[in-house]
């Protein structure tokens, strides 16, 4: 059990849930204007990038993604690995000396008379923060969305791809039609497995699937190479078989089942943000409470004090709407909020764009 520690709360003036590449910018952007801050992460910073298999690429090109005016050294400004990014955000950590606390996981948030109590939890014990402002830019893949099916726990089944060489030989089902699916069954195929692809649907939207992807994607069903099953869905997994039901228009429909062998099984469904301290402090989740409220203006939302930042500000929607490139913008408007000082150690390559997530 771990020990709790007796000490005063730790005073900052703005306390940032989230070490992303969007966390980091905004703790430069604060150190710039003077305010003081920690950034406390429960991971290690850029978590989410590094759970991607090795060698993926971003879609975005690198000085689209780079953060606090910093140059992300990469001689055709093309698109980068993720091994490639994470040393570059480790670099503009050592650069500015950022305030980071890694695996420091904040476990309550509560507001009381106009400060913010930010309680966290480390392997050491657990610890007391008091501020007047919180940024959360916690991103909105901080759960994993489960198929609620027998057999999706089983060790053989993954919801992320780690190395396509663990799959080298073997039988593989990949479920899903997005990016992560195609690209990640097209990964595993090169590596040498013998690959399936499930999805609910009869085809691939082009509104959310990279056009190179699809091709690649149809290129390797038209020969064969990839075995392509439109309109299915797993309802059951085995320790050798899945079990497969047909679909109509996304959904499960009465139909006869099939059996399809798989060693291993593949889970491309997606991730969804975790809303737990939006609610503990109170913030109002509009439609169908899964959006946090804000004002696109500030980024403040209707709990006064408490910003949203990245792609937080997403919130449970489902599809993924924003991206580090697109969310450069919530660092200066915050920053400016709480200081009344423009930031210029801030992203500005990329223009906003329509800024129709708020309520």
């Amino acid at each position: 059990m771990k020990a709790k520690q007796e000490h005063q709360p730790i005073d900052r003036e703005v306390v940032i849930a989230g070490g992303g590449p969007i966390g980091l910018e905004l703790a430069v952007a604060l150190q710039e204007v003077g305010v003081s801050y920690v950034l406390l992460e429960a991971h290690q910073i850029g978590h989410t990038i590094s759970r991607w298999p090795r060698h993926t690429h971003f879609y975005s090109t690198a000085e689209r993604i780079a953060i606090a005016s910093v140059p992300i050294p990469f001689a055709d400004h093309d698109h980068i690995t993720g091994e490639q990014y994470l040393a570059y955000l480790r670099a503009v950590v050592q650069q500015f000396n950022l305030r980071i606390n890694a695996y420091e996981r904040v476990v309550t948030l509560e507001r009381s008379q106009e400060m913010f109590d930010v309680s966290t939890e480390t392997r050491t014990g657990e610890h007391l923060y008091r501020a007047s402002h919180v940024v959360l830019a916690i991103g909105d893949m901080g759960k994993v969305n489960e198929l609620q099916i027998p057999g999706e726990d089983l060790p053989h089944v993954t919801h992320q791809l780690d190395d396509p060489h663990r799959y080298f030989g073997q039988r593989l089902l990949v479920v899903g039609g997005g990016n992560s699916a195609l690209e990640f069954a097209a990964r595993c195929w090169r590596a040498g497995a013998e690959v399936t692809l499930s999805y609910r649907r009869a085809t691939f939207n082009p509104m959310f699937v990279k056009a190179a992807l699809m091709e690649d994607l149809r290129t390797l069903t038209r020969e064969e190479k990839i075995t392509f099953l439109p309109r299915t869905a797993p309802v059951e997994i085995g320790p050798q078989y899945v079990t497969l039901t047909p679909t109509r228009d996304g959904e499960r429909i009465d139909g006869e089942h099939t059996r399809h062998r798989a060693d291993f099984v593949l889970l491309c469904t997606g991730y969804r943000a975790n809303l737990s301290l939006f609610k503990q402090v109170g913030v109002t989740l509009d439609r169908w409470g899964r959006v946090p409220r804000f004002d696109p203006q500030t980024m403040e939302t209707d709990v006064p004090g408490l910003y949203v930042a990245g792609t937080a500000a997403n919130g449970d929607r489902g599809r993924h709407q924003l991206f580090i490139e697109t969310t450069h913008h919530h660092v200066r408007k915050i920053v400016k909020h709480i200081s009344g000082k423009e930031p210029t150690r801030v992203n500005s390559l990329v223009p906003e764009g329509p800024q129709d997530l708020s309520i």
